[in-house]
């Protein structure tokens, strides 16, 4: 008799003996080669995302390109570019605009942070309503956050003038706080701490719920005061999480750009122009590919080397 094989008894059979082979090929590797078989699609993809717009800046900023007259020929400059963005004076204002910005907007936000994440630690009641409450600005987009402050600011319609008229008596339509230069530079540092405060709020918050309540009982004991505790105790300890809240505001407000750009773009004249803006305009109104490329990776030098030192010295303090 004729044994009767079912059609799929085959295939069955050649799939069985494929899915073994695959198995046998796996388990002849170590569990970090498996990690690294799915990690490295991912990997290649971020680094050619990352490191190709890097490299092609890199030779763009060695070059004369402008786009605005890109029928001339390419041509290799070396270090002029670098040259002229470190000789110009009016950069180096632009950059000592943006220090003070990063400077006086974060530690605003630094003391107004701290303060209320001290507020709502003591958890009184209705403390979750109001931590909501206070979080609402940095979930903003800072488009919307621009938009919603220049109406605030407008002379005419404004009511933040007419609240200033109605504390100190002043007319509403006698100043204009995005139009006058001792003005100006003050109402990118409100805005910016108005929003970004609360954020500080929450890593201060996490610090100090981070201190185990046995170290305030046994100060306690001991008979120390609420101001001794704090300074020995609530301080030093959330040091470190102030200190992280000044290195992540601090590279975010020094590449600044969509929120004073909606407010002031840069003006009156050029009172709170910053080196963002800077460069936006060297790139997309002047056209000057080359020398924005070159200004980009002097900015970019800058920050991540400061960055690195900030981290060393917070290292050593988590360390004490």
């Amino acid at each position: 008799m004729t044994a009767i094989i079912h059609p799929d008894a085959g295939a069955d059979r050649v799939a069985a003996q494929a899915r073994r082979g695959v198995t046998k090929r796996v388990h002849g590797l170590s569990d970090r080669s498996i990690a690294w078989l799915f990690v490295a699609p991912t990997v290649a993809l971020l680094l050619a995302i990352n490191l190709f717009p890097l490299a092609w800046m890199i030779r763009l900023s060695f070059t004369n390109l402008n786009l605005s007259m890109s029928y001339l020929p390419l041509k290799f400059v070396g270090l002029d570019n670098y040259s002229d963005i470190l000789t110009d004076e009016d950069l180096w204002i632009r950059l000592q605009t943006t220090a003070q910005f990063v400077i006086s907007s974060v530690a605003l936000q630094v003391i107004i942070g701290f303060g209320l994440a001290l507020l709502i630690n003591r958890q009184f009641r209705s403390h979750s309503f109001w931590t909501t409450i206070i979080l609402l600005p940095m979930m903003l987009s800072p488009a919307v956050v621009g938009n919603f402050w220049t109406l605030l600011f407008q002379p005419q319609i404004g009511p933040f003038n007419y609240l200033v008229s109605l504390l100190t008596g002043v007319p509403p339509s006698s100043f204009s706080m995005t139009g006058e230069v001792a003005l100006a530079p003050w109402t990118i540092v409100l805005v910016d701490t108005w929003m970004w405060a609360p954020y500080v709020m929450l890593i201060c918050l996490a610090g100090l719920r981070s201190i185990p309540d046995y170290i305030h009982e046994a100060a306690e004991v001991d008979r120390a005061s609420s101001w001794r505790q704090f300074w020995s105790i609530t301080l030093p300890m959330t040091v470190p999480f102030l200190m992280l809240a000044v290195l992540f505001r601090a590279i975010e407000n020094f590449k600044m750009f969509d929120m004073v750009n909606l407010l002031t773009s840069g003006g009156p004249g050029s009172t709170t122009e910053l080196v963002s803006i800077t460069l936006k305009r060297a790139a997309f109104e002047k056209w000057r590919t080359g020398y924005s490329s070159a200004l980009a990776i002097i900015l970019f030098v800058t920050v991540f080397g400061a960055a690195n030192i900030y981290v060393k010295a917070l290292n050593r303090v988590k360390q004490r």
